[in-house]
């Protein structure tokens, strides 16, 4: 069994190796938690020690099969917990991060288990996030961000990679929320924004907002 530490620094590095094939930095790790580099130092051997990470000095550091596997049921139980806040509670999407932070160190597979029964099996949170079934398996769906569809290109909005509330506030107040559908009518050279039909409705997006939404075809 892990403690919230560590659980905590499994989580952050299985996120940062989404976005490279290469070692994730210790520096990258402090940076993502605001701490010291020594005091990430320090985790990667204690870590290292139980056989979750694979931490070499000056090279950085990867998930062991066993620590892949303890971040993942991490972010399952996170995912599965911001569904029931959303859908059972009445929270908005912006509001349910923090609390599921907390959620997530329920160390019960039983509880769990019957969570996802419970809410019918979801396939993703209320980001779009997709959530991994017991085994650890993920669905392989396919998104595109709206900063990369062409005019005349249409797709349904399922999901987004910014989760700050403040971003998800301004979606929020504009109508890109989950589920609705758009066509692109241009795209913009200029400034990259794009210019979309949302459900009849004509908007300009900015393109540091079309790249953090995704969008399925």
């Amino acid at each position: 069994m892990q403690s919230f530490t560590e659980e905590n620094y499994l989580k952050i590095i299985y996120h940062l190796s989404q976005h490279t094939a290469q070692s994730v930095q210790t520096n990258s790790i402090a940076e993502r938690i605001q701490t010291k580099a020594a005091s990430v130092t320090d985790m990667m051997r204690k870590l290292s020690e139980k056989n979750l990470v694979d931490y070499r000095k000056y090279q950085g550091v990867k998930l062991t099969e066993k620590g892949r596997s303890a971040a993942i049921n991490i972010v399952r139980k996170h995912r599965l917990w911001e569904v029931f806040l959303v859908e059972k509670l009445n929270f908005k999407w912006d509001e349910v991060h923090d609390i599921a932070e907390e959620l997530e160190h329920i160390n019960s597979p039983e509880l769990v288990d019957r969570l996802d029964e419970f809410l019918a099996f979801p396939k993703n949170d209320p980001h779009g996030d997709p959530i991994p079934d017991k085994n650890g398996k993920f669905d392989n769906d396919t998104f595109i961000k709206l900063s990369k569809l062409k005019q005349g290109d249409q797709g349904i909005i399922l999901g987004v990679s910014e989760h700050s509330a403040s971003f998800l506030q301004h979606l929020e107040k504009m109508g890109l929320t989950l589920g609705k559908k758009l066509s692109i009518l241009d795209t913009i050279d200029f400034d990259g924004s794009v210019e979309l039909l949302l459900e009849n409705k004509k908007i300009n997006v900015s393109r540091e907002i079309a790249k953090h939404i995704l969008v399925k075809l």
